[in-house]
């Protein structure tokens, strides 16, 4: 052959793998940021979407004065605040998702460290916080309009650092707190006016630091709760006030819970129709054991790099460590509708709490369950903006994250910090979202949003897909919004509904066949977000509530 016609070849085949390379490590840097607003006047600590696609957010009352003022010349008196006595600023904001806009909210009593559940009619039913606030319960009704309602005494004792969960019977669960080893429920009644004792977080509690603070709660397929506080975790049931299961230590006996702020997830619920589903907990970094300690005498340990994953549904469980591509301590995890996990927010030396953090990792990671170990971290694509101490992550209905908050100081800082107060609210538009997919992406024809189903029940969706549709490769998938902050997302969830039939039923239109969760132990009543899933490319969501 002649020589120039090889080399010709050589360069040919260089080529074409150099592109290949390029293709592969744009793909595992995938994803896009998206900057929303610059300055929503208040940093998002605490957040949850409702089914009207607004985004309820707030932070503290003892911040100090925020940068936007409340309407109509309205202010907050509180003898009690430790910055002002009255404030005639906000603290709490709705965004509106669609217009990407937002308004302030009046919070009276401090929401600090609080928690929260959605109630199945759709309120936000937010428990807790700090000082004047530590036993209130509020409400906030999504509609146009509408504001905080307070309510005193709402818990039976003061509740701060706790976790939420909804629960199969509507009710929320409120576990834990500061100095609180014991839980409650919400709304009262006269079997359920009590506070319940739970030595666990006694057993989790170290002597020098509460390494048991908003706990890891996940409700599982029997009804019973997950809980994991400190390195340890339990199967409780919280009908009969007992420990059925306790699970193995999570190998290395670091804490992962706050200060040592790792995160965590129930894995996707497939086979729902299957005698026994199985249930899986990821739980990602987090600070090794001693790491708040020097992180208060000015060192910064290095995060930790691990998962675990356990099958909490297995008759001996056991835990899977894997291995981030970064050290990650105060990360968030959040689940999106095609299956995986994206691990974001975060820094990769110290622990949670005032000024803590350092080294702030700015590439997510998207974690992919179904592959195999070895394979499932991909890095994304970064952000320009440190997200440390305090800041957010929630899926939205249209696919994107809403990413917010950070404020690693007692109050507002924005000059001469590492780290100044983050005001800026963006987006991070996974991968599934880029035009490359247009043609794969299916959308929702019915159907209509804010219908009902309820469990067991053969449900039908209609969608269309304008490239060609592969229908061994179409599922159904229901989300559970969270109540997220402090690197945990409370009440998410995600649902896997297998296609039992897909038919064509008018040009690039299809209609999907699946059978809805089969009771309140796998999904809770209430509403979700729905999802056709064509190729791992999501629809755009539609709201359900489940009754």
């Amino acid at each position: 052959m002649n020589p120039k016609v090889i080399l010709s070849l050589s360069f040919l085949f260089f080529l074409l793998n150099f592109l290949l390379i390029i293709s592969k490590s744009t793909h595992a840097g995938g994803g896009k940021w998206v900057l929303l607003q610059q300055n929503i006047g208040i940093t998002a600590m605490h957040v949850q979407l409702l089914h009207n696609d607004r985004v309820v957010i707030y932070d503290r009352t003892d911040f100090g004065m925020s940068n936007l003022s409340l309407p109509d010349g309205k202010c907050r008196e509180d003898p009690n605040d430790t910055a002002l006595k009255i404030d005639c600023t906000a603290h709490s904001v709705e965004y509106d998702v669609p217009t990407n806009s937002f308004r302030p909210l009046m919070v009276q009593t401090d929401v600090w460290c609080s928690s929260g559940s959605v109630s199945p009619d759709g309120r936000l039913i937010q428990t807790g916080g700090f000082n004047d606030g530590e036993r209130k319960v509020r409400i906030y009704e999504p509609c146009n309009g509408c504001d905080w309602k307070e309510y005193d005494n709402g818990l039976a004792v003061r509740r701060w650092y706790a976790t939420s969960h909804i629960l199969p019977d509507g009710r929320q669960i409120i576990i834990g707190g500061r100095r609180q080893f014991n839980y409650e429920f919400y709304p009262k009644s006269a079997s359920s006016s009590n506070v319940y004792s739970l030595p666990f977080l006694v057993q989790t509690k170290d002597a020098k630091i509460e390494n048991n603070l908003y706990p890891f709660v996940f409700l599982n397929v029997d009804g019973k709760l997950f809980i994991f506080a400190n390195n340890r975790a339990i199967l409780f049931d919280y009908v009969k006030n007992i420990i059925v299961k306790t699970y193995p230590q999570i190998p290395g006996g670091d804490p992962r819970s706050y200060p040592s702020t790792g995160s965590a997830v129930l894995l996707p619920l497939k086979n729902l129709q299957a005698q026994l589903v199985e249930a899986e907990v990821l739980l990602c970094g987090g600070a090794p054991k001693g790491s708040h300690e020097k992180a208060v005498k000015g060192t910064f340990v290095e995060a930790l790099k691990t998962c675990g994953r356990i099958k909490i549904t297995d008759p001996n469980p056991q835990w899977v460590v894997e291995t981030m591509p970064q050290a990650r301590v105060m990360g968030d995890m959040t689940l999106l509708p095609d299956g995986t996990v994206l691990i974001i927010n975060g820094a990769a030396l110290g622990t949670a709490g005032w000024e803590f953090g350092r080294n702030p990792v700015l590439n997510p990671v998207l974690y992919q369950p179904n592959n195999a170990v070895g394979s499932r971290f991909m890095q994304q694509n970064p952000t320009t903006i440190p997200r440390m101490y305090h800041s957010t992550a929630i899926l939205l209905r249209d696919g994107r994250v809403l990413v917010g908050g950070s404020n690693p100081h007692i109050y507002y800082e924005f000059k001469n910090v590492p780290f100044p107060t983050e005001l800026r609210l963006e987006a991070f538009n996974p991968d599934y979202l880029d035009a490359k997919y247009a043609n794969l992406r299916p959308k929702i024809v019915a159907p209509n949003s804010q219908g009902t189903i309820t469990y067991a029940q053969k449900l039908a969706v209609r969608f269309s897909v304008t490239g060609t549709l592969a229908t061994n490769l179409v599922s159904v998938t229901m989300v559970a919004p969270s109540f997220t902050t402090h690197s945990f997302s409370m009440n998410q969830r995600v649902l896997v509904l297998a296609a039992e039939s897909v038919t064509n039923v008018a040009l690039s239109t299809y209609q999907v066949l699946v059978t809805t969760p089969g009771s309140g132990n796998l999904a809770p009543s209430g509403y979700y977000l729905l999802y056709v899933v064509h190729q791992s490319i999501p629809s755009e969501g539609i709201w359900v509530q489940v009754l």
